[in-house]
């Protein structure tokens, strides 16, 4: 299996490729992991650089992770599209896709610190599968042609602050879902001829260890392919945009579990993907 990684400090990853658990430079490649690589057939270019030897090993023990994708253009997320978390939520079944934006610089690497805002008492975890764009999507003719568009797949945490996105939101959920550190993404960004379901991923998270979410994407209330035909008819999706794809119930929000406090430490993974972890700091 291919798994594509940022490997370093902010702002001064590298793009490394692991096969077969052996880590290779990519930089013969590309200079970063962005949506002007994954546009490329990337998957083939790496995979004859590979063949060909054209690609050196190299070592990322010790090294902080970064997201596996620089900076998106956009980051896009689909609201209460598990049923479950629908109705912990005390909202009915969507009939149609909830769409809100979050901003790029909300993501960070998948071991980086959540960085509570001040005076919050209502941070919450969402463990979600995201979708990263490899081809242009504009208004696409079918559903079936959706799947085309797909780069690959990654863990992601939506990590929401309930107060700011629901009583002083004026109606909009960005408030809470925009705060710096809010969007850990990774370890790594798997290609999508790399999972043969993407429709039967198992999620999960923890909170200090105690388990909190755990659903599969087989329960989504629209499907991937349904969610990019939906999103490409208002608005144009871009190589290495982030689609995060909603989440599953076990989130604080339902009433059942304490909020995310200072110290607390959450872990969310999607089966074939990789799994975070990240401290909460106030």
């Amino acid at each position: 299996m291919l798994k594509l990684a940022r490997i370093g400090q902010p702002g001064a990853e590298r793009p490394v490729v692991i096969d077969d658990d052996r880590p290779y430079d990519l930089r013969p490649l590309t200079s970063d992991i962005d949506g002007a690589f994954l546009a490329g057939d990337f998957t083939t270019r790496i995979r004859q650089a590979l063949h060909d030897g054209l690609l050196p090993r190299t070592t990322i023990d010790g090294d902080r992770v970064g997201a596996p994708i620089a900076r998106p253009p956009a980051v896009v997320c689909i609201g209460q599209n598990y049923a479950a978390h629908a109705a912990e939520s005390g909202a009915p079944v969507p009939s149609v896709p909830i769409i809100f934006l979050k901003t790029p610089n909300t993501i960070v690497g998948p071991y980086d610190d959540i960085r509570l805002p001040p005076d919050s008492e209502h941070t919450d975890w969402e463990v979600e599968l995201a979708v990263v764009i490899g081809r242009r999507a504009e208004r696409l003719a079918s559903i079936d042609a959706a799947a085309d568009h797909i780069a690959g797949y990654a863990v992601s945490n939506d990590v929401s602050e309930r107060r700011l996105q629901l009583e002083v939101s004026g109606g909009q959920w960005s408030k809470g879902k925009c705060c710096p550190t809010f969007n850990p993404l990774g370890p790594w960004l798997v290609p999508s001829s790399e999972v043969a379901d993407p429709q039967s991923l198992r999620l999960a998270s923890w909170v200090n260890g105690e388990p909190r979410q755990s659903s599969t994407t087989r329960d989504m209330v629209f499907g991937l392919d349904r969610l990019i035909w939906e999103l490409s008819q208002f608005l144009t999706l871009e190589p290495g945009d982030v689609i995060n794809t909603g989440t599953p119930q076990g989130v604080a929000l339902s009433g059942r579990f304490p909020y995310l406090t200072d110290g607390d430490v959450v872990e969310v993974a999607v089966d074939g993907l990789g799994r975070q972890r990240s401290q909460v700091t106030a």
